[in-house]
């Protein structure tokens, strides 16, 4: 590099980039300077860095003053209807139920296994919503929960119960790719921690489900994933094949990500129910890294309690995952909600809500607890998504680099590779102050549950799916009814924004389900489960099912 590489007219052109303005001395003396941080930066990028490397700083969701709940333990209800005579029943059986037909030896763990692999084969040409299916795998693992269930032995609510695993996670001999065509042939060494957890506890993995490439929409190198209520429009992402799968009946559960949205806005579009936990709780080791500060991990169900019952056996803190902590994790299914008080934004109930949103929030109020009318400072909270662009965009340079973007199928300015490649013009010194930006929000959504015992919004009104991506609150998505919509486009951060899609209201409409959110405080996952219970057997809305071909 010579004196003349840089210019002053390229100052002046990259100050446009990042909204600054220098004088033509000052750009005159940041020319050898500039030349040394470009040097500097060069040097960096031919060291290599996997996925696989964390950075070295750690988001810890708590602030000083902190007290971790000392509230343990799940306790599962004990339903008592008698195994039904028909295979699609029991496929969308909860949890609970499945435990016991299992426990009892009315049900194998084979014959259910085998149930939700007929289905798979019959309807994952309609959905895509599994990469890989591993039948021979998951056979012989039924097989072993069988043989001790024969024994007299029991490891759990999961035990013998097939779930459907993101394709994020590692899963020794068999292709992880990632949805993303780099990395289609990616075969691991080893199992990411959560698979050791659910083997653990008995769960049987039937494949690998599809996510939107490198963990965005519904898009992947195999398709597009569909919502199994509107066949013609994707599931959202980028838990797209598990709550796809789990929407369809094509497992008792699955495991989906969240970084911004990736378990609720799937769960939204396919009628599931998902469950973000609280940042920190669950071991991302093994998993494909997006932002190390923001990625989360959690169960996408059919039922609230589902989704307790799951989130239990991956609870806990982990070596491999420097973020996670150990914490204590208390849900009865027979506990109540009387005394609690339930928050709302008003703003979130404004435009952009629809009647299932009100309907939602008018239910709250009719379960006979508190419903208060909250706020939260007014700070630009939409200008945290840098952070995650920047994160992002650091994760995949080599991809940004090499142009080995371009053979993703998805290319338009909404994408990935257009996000990557614009984050390259955010400024060092800006992501600083969003980090203590990042600081603020945490206090003022810490000062928020010093009001209320949860929150109850639209996942998508006002600010709560920013705010609390970013802040590590736990957040709980459940069904809360039925709209008629026209086919939707796919998600977009298109703009600097994060969009889940508009509407087609030129053609023809179907019905599809709408889902409401609810927000708790840190690592107190039970006061939402329980209040989604409650909401859930009030608005009586989770058993329909989708219309699938025969």
């Amino acid at each position: 590099m010579n004196s003349q590489t840089i210019t002053e007219k390229d100052i002046e052109a990259a100050e446009r980039l990042m909204g600054i303005a220098y004088t033509a001395k000052e750009r005159a003396q940041m020319i050898g300077n500039l030349e040394g941080q470009i040097a500097s930066a060069e040097a960096r990028r031919r060291v290599e860095l996997p996925n696989s490397v964390p950075m070295a700083s750690r988001f810890d969701p708590r602030l000083p003053g902190f007290e971790m709940p000392t509230a343990d333990g799940v306790q599962a209800s004990e339903p008592q209807r008698p195994l039904p005579d028909n295979d699609e029943d029991i496929a969308f059986a909860c949890l609970p139920e499945l435990g016991v037909w299992i426990r009892s030896g009315v049900l194998s763990s084979r014959r259910l296994t085998e149930i939700y692999l007929d289905r798979i084969e019959r309807l994952n040409p309609h959905l895509y919503c599994y990469a890989t299916v591993t039948r021979d795998l998951a056979l012989a693992e039924a097989d072993k929960m069988d043989a001790l269930t024969a024994e007299g032995k029991n490891l759990g609510p999961l035990h013998g119960i097939p779930y459907g695993l993101k394709d994020l996670f590692d899963t020794k001999d068999i292709v992880t790719g990632w949805g993303a065509e780099p990395y289609q042939h990616r075969v691991p060494e080893a199992d990411a921690r959560i698979v050791t957890l659910l083997r653990d506890a008995g769960a049987v993995m039937l494949g690998k489900t599809t996510l939107g490439a490198l963990a965005y929409n519904d898009i992947w190198y195999g398709g597009r994933t569909r919502n199994p209520f509107n066949l013609e429009e994707g599931s959202s992402g980028s838990s797209a094949g598990s709550a796809s799968a789990t929407g369809a009946g094509l497992c008792a559960f699955s495991i989906g990500t969240e970084t911004l949205g990736s378990i609720t806005s799937p769960s939204q579009r396919c009628g599931t129910t998902g469950l973000r936990p609280t940042f920190g709780r669950v071991s991302r080791a093994g998993g494909m890294a997006l932002c190390w500060s923001l990625d989360k991990v959690g169960p996408i169900c059919r039922g609230v309690e589902d989704t307790a019952l799951v989130l239990d056996a991956l609870n806990g803190a982990d070596a491999g995952d420097r973020c996670t902590v150990q914490a204590p994790l208390a849900f009865d299914a027979a506990n109540g909600i009387k005394g609690l008080k339930l928050g709302y934004l008003p703003e979130a109930f404004a435009e952009g809500a629809t009647e299932v949103d009100h309907a939602a929030l008018a239910a709250a109020r009719e379960l006979g607890i508190d419903v208060v009318e909250v706020s939260l400072p007014d700070l630009p909270y939409g200008a945290l998504m840098n952070i995650l662009y920047a994160e992002a965009a650091a994760a995949f340079e080599p991809l940004t680099l090499t142009d080995a973007d371009d053979t993703l199928t998805w290319q338009d300015e909404g994408a990935w590779p257009n996000t990557f490649r614009k984050a390259r013009f955010l400024s060092a010194v800006d992501h600083v102050q969003l980090d203590r930006l990042r600081y603020l929000v945490m206090q003022a959504l810490d000062g928020l549950f010093d009001e209320v015992d949860a929150l109850i919004g639209p996942f998508m009104t006002g600010p709560m799916l920013v705010a609390s991506n970013f802040t590590g609150h736990p957040c709980l998505h459940l069904r809360a009814g039925f709209e008629q919509l026209g086919t939707r486009s796919p998600a977009s951060l298109g703009a600097g924004k994060l969009t889940t899609g508009d509407a087609d209201d030129s053609g023809e409409t179907h019905r599809v389900p709408q889902g409401i959110s609810l927000w708790g405080r840190l690592y107190e996952e039970g006061t939402i489960l329980n209040i989604g219970q409650a909401l859930e057997a009030k608005l009586d809305v989770a058993a329909e099912r989708p219309n699938l071909p025969k």
